[in-house]
């Protein structure tokens, strides 16, 4: 990519970071024009997040030059990157939830009643200040609100409104529509086009091809700790850009095979729960994929979580194989061969400070431990069957969990219900946060589950997902069940009408 020096707000040479064991970054650059949006590419693990920490001042740098605004930057840490003007919203974010918008917005450097003694908050003058702020931006709230008032996507609003309030002159997003609906995409897309205009330089991090395309002006590949090339957007195509990101050519993202469809192995039969869905009721048959489509909020995590029994249900039932189940709590549908990995892995889904043993021998205990002590020949044996089962990246057994990248947290997070009997596999959101070379590994996993006779109910908000995976769709709105498309009648279009209760 050519481009002059004037056009640049940040230059990073020959950058290199190494861990314990790992060499992270080994030698990348990265070019940044002002005004411009810059995506930043390549697999879980390949070091984008690394990179950034580097220049927000988290990481310090073994190797290479940062250049911002021309001058050199040696000493980096965070409190200095923001003085500078570089301001970092992480994919995890961590607000004060029982502080307002502005005491938020202003933490860390309140503005102070007192010239001298700087004894006071001026919370007036915070509060006008950001209120000011919000309707300028054309953001929606109040200064005084709570931040636990507001959504994932309002969050990240205002994060982005903090980095303006501090004057940023580069702002990172690192996965910013993770976990946010269409409609508050847009919202954060017309936020970032201002910043644009205001001659903010934007380092874009995601994994959605869709939205590389419709949002970068300039691309950055890295793989593997290493760079692989930039260049203008319009210079690459989905398939070129998954090439250089993976080292490989991925044939398929969606891996789907034609499955002999068995007997019905769940049946939900008018299952509802006070304010929350209503009578819900759908079959899956063993070998069967069936799709879970609707918008965010409409219900479909909570219908699985009762299913599972994290939840209670106040009408409908559950059947397995032609029996009716009293599904109290988690272990009565473990018992029975239902499993769920949830859409949060983090959180929810795996033991993150534990090694990749004891997270895939979690679900599993009563198994390796018969009596008083733990069987650790047989943990071992199984984690390693799972390991090769999966393709787990990792360089032993014992590697803690949260090193790890989020395609092999997934794998792990189904690693631990595969040593069970199954019968049902509920998967919410299962490549959510992943690359797409991840993500094709998971979609050939589901397909071998399928072929084992396996019943899988998989929810995603990705819609080429439930299109290039599912052999029968249920569309859920506001709680309610739309509609049921085969395959063969689920179409983008077919879908997002029933999921808007366009038509019944």
């Amino acid at each position: 990519m050519k481009v002059t020096t004037d056009d640049l707000v940040l230059e990073m040479h020959k950058i290199t970071k190494s861990f314990p064991g790992v060499k992270a970054l080994d030698g990348v650059n990265l070019q940044v024009r002002a005004g411009s949006v810059h995506v930043l590419v390549g697999e879980n693990g390949a070091g984008k997040s690394t990179l950034m920490k580097i220049l927000s001042g988290e990481h310090a740098v073994d190797a290479g030059e940062i250049f911002f605004k021309g001058v050199q930057l040696t000493h980096q840490n965070t409190r200095a990157a923001l003085e500078l003007g570089i301001a970092m919203i992480h994919q995890e974010l961590s607000p004060v939830l029982d502080m307002t918008i502005a005491e938020n917005i202003f933490l860390g450097r309140e503005p102070m009643r007192s010239r001298w003694l700087n004894l006071f908050v001026d919370f007036e003058r915070m509060a006008h200040e950001t209120q000011a702020l919000l309707d300028r931006l054309g953001l929606p709230y109040r200064a005084g609100q709570k931040m636990r008032e507001l959504s994932i996507a309002g969050m990240q609003l205002v994060e982005i409104a903090k980095a303006i309030s501090r004057n940023a002159a580069l702002v990172i997003m690192d996965e910013p529509t993770s976990a946010i609906s269409d409609t508050e995409v847009a919202m954060l897309f017309r936020q970032i086009a201002d910043l644009k205009a205001r001659g903010v330089a934007i380092i874009y991090i995601t994994h959605k091809m869709d939205e590389i395309f419709q949002i970068a002006d300039d691309i950055t590949i890295i793989r593997d700790g290493q760079y692989v090339g930039s260049g203008k957007a319009a210079d690459y195509d989905q398939n070129s850009l998954i090439g250089l990101m993976v080292g490989r050519t991925i044939s398929s993202i969606f891996p789907k095979e034609t499955v002999a469809i068995g007997e019905v192995a769940l049946s939900v039969r008018g299952a509802t729960r006070h304010g929350v869905f209503q009578n819900i009721s759908f079959e899956v048959r063993k070998g069967e994929i069936l799709g879970l489509a609707g918008l965010i909020g409409a219900g479909r995590t909570e219908v699985v979580r009762a299913i599972f029994g994290l939840d209670p249900l106040d009408a409908g039932e559950v059947w397995l194989h032609g029996q009716q189940l009293d599904l109290k709590k988690p272990t009565d549908a473990i018992r029975h061969g239902i499993a769920m990995v949830s859409e949060d892995r983090k959180a929810e889904g795996l033991v993150l400070c534990r090694s990749v043993q004891e997270n895939i021998s979690l679900a599993n205990l009563e198994k390796f431990a018969p009596g008083l002590f733990l069987d650790l020949k047989a943990e071992a044996e199984s984690g390693q069957k799972m390991r090769n089962m999966l393709q787990i990246k990792t360089a032993n057994l014992n590697t803690v969990v949260g090193t790890l990248s989020g395609g092999n947290q997934q794998k792990i997070a189904i690693a631990k219900w595969l040593l069970r009997d199954l019968t049902v596999l509920i998967l919410d959101e299962p490549t959510r946060g992943i690359d797409v070379g991840s993500k094709s590994e998971i979609h050939r996993l589901m397909t071998q589950f399928a072929k084992q006779g396996l019943a899988i109910i998989m929810i995603s908000s990705e819609l080429p997902e439930i299109l290039g995976m599912s052999d029968r769709v249920v569309v859920m709105q506001e709680g309610k069940m739309r509609g049921e498309l085969d395959r063969t009648d689920a179409t983008q279009e077919n879908i997002m009408a029933l999921a808007t209760g366009a038509h019944a």
